[in-house]
């Protein structure tokens, strides 16, 4: 029988296999199943690392039987009567079983009434044994986990389990009812099938590169005969995995850069007056940036490029300097906020920013004054005719909003420029819906707040130019940061006692908790206590630490209304201390605010807690961020918040937590897509495999834009872009 990747792995393994690796694993094809890769290896007397291990997990581990021992127990007593039961059972029997690593560090695994399992599972045997990580009483533990048996000898491997014959098994990402010794087998039925496959990557890389060939690659992978080619074949499957990627992004740059869009000159008397009138002087990477969008805007292509500025370095100044271009010239700027906070936050800061520049149509205004409007969910029904209507008319050269921009019945007269903030936030369905209310394709802006890796930036964001804000305005002061530990009562003390010295000296202060409260308060598996709640954190510091100043509660389920007028009172310096969730984590501006308590501050991210103590500071005066938190000396967790205490560098924060996340959260959820076809490239540790890529993208697509010369590539290449594609495309 001669298969290829496209035969149903029901045809191969049978219906009942088949099925099993559909349901449990989602692998329907023979390609499937061979692109389902092992995450590791397991030698031969080598255990896995069992301090590795995290409660919840599935694992599948390779460890050395210590003791087996029978124990006698009695269930817990039911009501006399109850169900017909007596008060007291027969004693039943338990199996425990202690395997180790070569750390000495040991696991437990039980199992119930099955005590003749004794027999074989005695000390000195080695194994795979698969199952679902438990905390019993402080100890990690497998029930009942499904497990194989390596050899009666560790040091005589004739005698292994069928499924290797080689001293490396590969371990598998697995499920309860399919452990990876069972992929491996129908791997292994699988490549005993296959012939030479059609190798997608260009035979003129793969000898440049010195690439195995795909078949081989695969038989190394699944069946590695030793470290160097496993180790070789990961490296060939890693170089096509960023290879297509990298033709996908550069194809889609390359297609934009055809487009038509209208040019806008540099200049106008629209943004030489705003200009003419700033207070500052700008920084010289606000400079060249504005530099760069001024020459792109100008231009007869539409922009498409990415924007990425450390907190305060100026974003929405830069982005405002190119919207007047635009305006300036008779079209419209559109920026797009992923939430009403952020979107009331923008049309606040532009507006002042503006003055006057801001009151076209009013009495006294400058003739090339524009109006900036506001367009969210909650506008009342007179509001969104007034929007309508200046938006329709180009009344409106600036328009600001959330979501609501989407919908039917938003016309603009002239959009010419979109810029869509905070990005990850939005889907590509979103963005287009933006895009197409434009006669012509127009220039786009993304930007972000979050410092992204480069590799990072050059995987995900690679259809895009990029620029970076690093420098912070002119006298913008440092923050400081300290982590503030959680169960010492004298530290809380004084941390309250800072911010009521920042508020008695005429400052604001926010306090942040993970939580709003409520419903949401079950706690997850593993946790102590739910995560701290701003519902109940505001009612115990009003009535304890910081009794006496004002405060007010903000977060996400409060009403639009409700939230502009904190906001707003906030602003004006009617409220002492925020007490907020993440809400406030991009956007917010109150000069003000120099003072930030982060309670349980473990549970937010490296990059999350950057961002969040970017809020304060943003003066004349310096800000401090504490870091509360119950994250004991010496542990990961407490480690995060050093290492953010340490630096205000947020793409050194950037990089350090692309280390310490796991691959696929770093692509996260919206990127799911991306996921399926990046399995074993890592953005952390194979910068150089998707630097090289790209170059080697660009003279490919350069060369021949279609692929026709290399048809099973530009197949691979072609799934992306149809099936991921939706993702893939910023512009």
């Amino acid at each position: 029988m001669t298969i290829g990747l496209d035969t149903r792995l029901r045809e191969v393994l049978g219906k009942k296999t088949g099925d099993k690796l559909s349901e449990g694993l989602g692998l329907e094809t023979v390609g499937d199943l061979l692109g389902h890769y092992p995450f590791r290896n397991a030698t031969r007397g080598e255990s896995t690392d069992l301090g590795s291990l995290r409660v919840g997990d599935e694992v599948t581990v390779a460890a050395q039987v210590r003791a087996a021992t029978v124990k006698k127990f009695y269930p817990k007593a039911g009501r006399a009567g109850s169900y017909g039961r007596k008060p007291r059972e027969k004693p039943r029997e338990l199996l425990e079983v202690i395997v180790s690593d070569q750390f000495g560090r040991t696991l437990s695994l039980t199992f119930f009434s099955q005590s003749w399992r004794a027999k074989e599972l005695v000390a000195g045997r080695w194994g795979l044994f698969a199952g679902k990580v438990a905390d019993f009483r402080g100890r990690l533990q497998l029930n009942s986990p499904q497990y194989q048996l390596l050899a009666e000898d560790a040091a005589d491997p004739s005698s292994a389990i069928e499924e290797f014959a080689g001293a490396l098994i590969p371990v598998y990402p697995a499920t309860a009812d399919l452990p990876s010794w069972n992929i491996a087998k129908a791997v292994k039925t699988v490549l005993d099938l296959v012939t030479d496959l059609p190798d997608p990557l260009p035979r003129s890389i793969r000898a440049e590169r010195h690439l195995m060939g795909y078949t081989t690659a695969l038989r190394q992978i699944h069946r590695p005969e030793s470290h160097e080619l496993n180790g070789a074949a990961k490296k060939r499957l890693k170089w096509q995995e960023a290879l297509v990627m990298q033709a996908v992004l550069v194809r889609r740059k390359a297609e934009s850069a055809g487009e038509a869009a209208t040019a806008y000159a540099r200049g106008g008397a629209l943004p030489d007056a705003f200009d003419a009138r700033l207070p500052f002087t700008l920084t010289e990477g606000q400079r060249q940036v504005g530099d760069e969008l001024a020459g792109e805007l100008a231009g007869v292509h539409p922009m498409h490029r990415l924007l990425q500025g450390d907190v305060g370095s100026g974003k929405t100044l830069v982005a405002l300097r190119a919207m007047l271009q635009v305006v300036a010239h008779g079209g419209q700027a559109a920026l797009l906020a992923p939430t009403e906070v952020l979107a009331a936050q923008h049309h606040r800061s532009i507006v002042d920013m503006l003055g006057d520049l801001a009151k076209g149509g009013e009495l006294g205004a400058p003739p090339e004054a524009t109006r900036v409007a506001l367009l969210t969910g909650s506008a009342t029904a007179a509001q969104r005719r007034t929007f309508l209507d200046e938006v329709k008319t180009n009344t409106a050269g600036i328009v600001i909003g959330t979501h609501a921009l989407l919908y039917d019945g938003v016309d603009f007269a002239d959009l010419g420029f979109v810029v869509v903030d905070e990005q990850h936030r939005f889907g590509v369905e979103q963005r287009d819906a933006l895009r197409a209310k434009a006669d012509r394709t127009p220039h786009t802006l993304v930007m972000t707040a979050t410092p992204i890796p480069r590799t990072v930036a050059m995987t995900v964001y690679g259809d895009l130019e990029t620029s970076r804000l690093t420098e912070l305005p002119a006298g913008r002061i440092p923050i400081a940061t300290h982590v503030v530990p959680y169960t010492d009562s004298r530290w809380m003390t004084r941390a309250w006692n800072r911010v009521r010295e920042e508020v008695a000296a005429g400052r604001q202060a926010y306090v942040v908790c993970p939580r709003v409260g409520g419903e949401d308060a079950e706690e997850k598996e593993g946790d102590k206590r739910p995560p701290l709640a701003v519902t109940d954190v505001i009612e115990q510091l009003q009535n304890g630490a910081l009794q006496g100043l004002r405060l007010a509660l903000l977060h996400g389920r409060l009403d639009a209304d409700e939230k502009d007028r904190v906001m707003r009172a906030y602003a004006a310096g009617e409220i002492d201390v925020l007490v907020a969730t993440t809400v406030i984590e991009v956007g917010v501006n109150v000069p003000n605010a120099t003072a930030m308590v982060v309670l349980d501050a473990e549970r937010f991210g490296i990059s999350q807690l950057h961002q969040l103590r970017g809020r304060v500071g943003r003066g004349a005066h310096a800000g401090l961020c504490l870091l509360v938190s119950e994250a004991p000396e010496g542990s990961s967790s407490r480690e995060r918040l050093d290492a953010v205490a340490s630096t205000t560098d947020g793409f050194a924060l950037a990089e350090l937590d692309l280390e310490q996340r796991r691959e696929g959260d770093v692509l996260g959820a919206a990127q799911s897509g991306m996921k399926s076809h990046v399995k074993l490239l890592s953005l952390l540790k194979d910068a150089d495999i998707i630097e090289a890529a790209r170059a080697e993208a660009a003279a490919l697509i350069e060369a021949d834009p279609t692929l026709a010369g290399e048809p099973a590539f530009a197949a691979l290449v072609d799934d992306l872009a149809a099936d991921r594609g939706d993702y893939l495309e910023k512009g």
